[in-house]
């Protein structure tokens, strides 16, 4: 019963929060008329999640970090009915939460953002300078 409640819930905040990113910050904007504003407004809608995401991910590592750390205190003092792997579970998941933006983090930087720009502006200067000669 309480466990159906919680996952009516985090699916009522889940459904809010997306909802809450697709609306358009500007109330007194035109209605978009194309494919191309829809996708602009889309993408500023969510330009903010990853942020919110590393957020999240990392108060649930230190969520997972701390039950793992009491887990392993309970072991200690009744090792016959608590499991070290329990505690030991829950901090693996906790060090893996706090993994998760560095990684992301990487590999924007490895698949495209910084390197793409840099080129770009390569390309406009070697291009402006062939245009000069």
């Amino acid at each position: 019963m309480l466990k159906q409640k919680l996952n009516r819930l985090s699916a009522m905040i889940g459904a809010a929060f997306v909802m809450g990113t697709l609306i358009c910050s500007d109330a007194n904007a035109a209605p978009t008329k194309t494919f191309n504003n829809v996708a602009d407004n889309l993408i500023n809608g969510i330009s903010s999640l990853p942020g919110f995401l590393s957020a999240v991910s990392y108060m649930m590592g230190m969520l997972f970090a701390v039950l793992g750390i009491l887990k392993i205190k309970d072991h200690v003092e009744n090792p016959t009915q608590i499991h070290l792997k329990d505690g030991a579970i829950r901090l693996a998941v906790g060090g893996g939460l706090f993994m998760i933006p560095i990684i992301t983090e990487s590999m924007q930087t490895l698949v495209g953002a910084g390197t793409m720009t840099k080129a770009a502006e390569v390309s406009k200067i070697g291009t402006a300078t062939n245009l000069a000669k």
